[in-house]
């Protein structure tokens, strides 16, 4: 049976949470394979609305075990905050498995995250302050305590010991902030190691196992592909590989255990923090889009910038990640325009491109070029056929398609679960 990959294909915040919970009753697990607490998914469930920051979506669906993978940066405190909140909702939280090889983000890494950023005033990249990108700095440098390490006070010992000696010489030098101590945070550990304990386990051999005995696994990035630190809009990207080949090594599992790439885009564009957006809107446009799109970050609580549909973006994500299949959200955002401006290409430096440029300075220069569809001034919140929206709506959801280079297998028309209209399996085993 087949490992999916779910990923975002523009910059995060397209809608993952939704097309998780769409394939979660056909799933055995869901796998969360990088990024932390700085990202997000809402859930809409009948009247309930679920935000999700750490935990894979697959929570929300019984029987489906959910799994925080190797690739993940942990902080525990946030974990169990989340699950307490789930607890309380109803939600069964008791199968969550943890990877004894994710690493733990700790409270120094939350306080360089927040100072950093400060001191680079207007240089300041638009991080979460959440200590995500402090923390695979240590993973790179061989400096991270792992979940693992929490029951070895010896080594937890050491690792933060090793960790904060350079820290503190930066804390006071540099920053000119007072020293920390790494006795509070060792105990601050400890604190949390019995009640992480059960839920620790060796994800990449049960997910292996799984795929062997015929089980079918899911496996969902935080962010992004123009997150990617690799293949985003760098430097203004995550610290982690939010594209397809980073749920490889962010799970465990082997590239040839792979056998399909779904990517979500949302019918426009949107971005949180700072960085280059060739179509970002200023005007009333932009606005509407913000206010009808619900566009408010749900793990930072920022107001998303919005733009115009890129073409070259969604072409870019099917090349990198892959793509197999795309899920389209929030179609419905769009019902009320008289008109809809689609970025066909870009004007870079007077010449036409109509593919991602490779320089960060080109990129940013771009200016977009559009062609314009009629929209539909319809509420298509009721459709769940590709036949029930209206020959317009269908119009744009083809023109889309075309232009991305990968066919649209579902499309979102509302936040509930079940405002989606499905075209294609998404489940390669499924296909005909």
């Amino acid at each position: 049976m087949p490992a999916i990959v779910l990923i975002g294909a523009q910059w995060g915040d397209e809608g993952k949470g939704k097309a998780t919970d769409l394939l979660g009753d056909r799933v055995d697990y869901v796998v969360r394979f990088q990024g932390g607490n700085n990202a997000g998914h809402t859930v809409v469930i009948g009247d309930k609305k679920y935000a999700l920051h750490l935990l894979p979506s697959g929570i929300l669906t019984p029987g489906c075990t959910p799994v925080i993978g190797n690739g993940v940066v942990v902080d525990p405190a946030v974990l169990f905050a989340e699950i307490e909140t789930l607890d309380a909702q109803g939600v069964d939280t008791s199968k969550l498995l943890v990877s004894a090889n994710a690493h733990l983000i700790a409270p120094y890494h939350v306080t360089f995250d927040k100072v950093s950023e400060r001191f680079l005033g207007k240089r300041a990249i638009g991080t979460t302050g959440r200590g995500i990108g402090p923390t695979y700095a240590d993973k790179i440098s061989r400096l991270g305590v792992r979940v693992q390490d929490l029951f070895d006070e010896s080594i937890l010992r050491q690792k933060v010991e090793s960790a904060m000696f350079q820290k503190n010489e930066l804390l006071v030098k540099t920053y000119n902030r007072r020293e920390l101590s790494a006795d509070e945070v060792v105990e601050h550990f400890l604190g949390l190691a019995d009640r992480l304990k059960p839920y620790v386990a060796d994800t990449a051999l049960v997910l292996n196992q799984a795929l062997s005995e015929g089980k079918t696994v899911l496996l969902e990035g935080g962010q992004g592909t123009l997150l990617d630190v690799d293949h985003g809009t760098y430097p203004f990207v995550t610290s982690s590989n939010a594209t397809s080949g980073g749920a490889c090594t962010g799970s465990g599992i082997g590239p040839t255990r792979i056998d399909g790439v779904i990517g979500i885009l949302k019918a426009y564009t949107t971005r949180v923090g700072a960085g280059p957006f060739p179509t970002e809107l200023f005007d009333e446009d932009g606005e509407k889009l913000r206010v009808i799109g619900g566009e408010r970050g749900v793990t930072t609580g920022r107001d998303r910038r919005c733009g115009w549909f890129d073409a070259l973006i969604a072409r870019y994500a099917t090349r990198i990640n892959g793509l197999t299949d795309i899920f389209l959200t929030k179609l419905d955002v769009l019902d009320t325009w008289a008109e809809i401006p689609i970025c066909v290409a870009y004007e870079v430096d007077g010449q036409r491109v109509t593919e991602l440029p490779a320089s960060q300075s080109d990129f940013h220069h771009a200016k977009p070029v559009y062609e314009t569809m009629p929209g539909w001034l319809e509420d298509i919140s009721g459709a769940r056929t590709f036949e029930d929206l209206p020959q317009k709506a269908q119009d744009y959801v083809r023109r889309l398609e075309e232009l991305s280079e990968c066919r649209i297998s579902a499309i979102g028309v509302g936040q509930d679960r079940n405002a989606t209209i499905q075209l294609h399996d998404m489940i390669p085993a499924a296909r005909i």
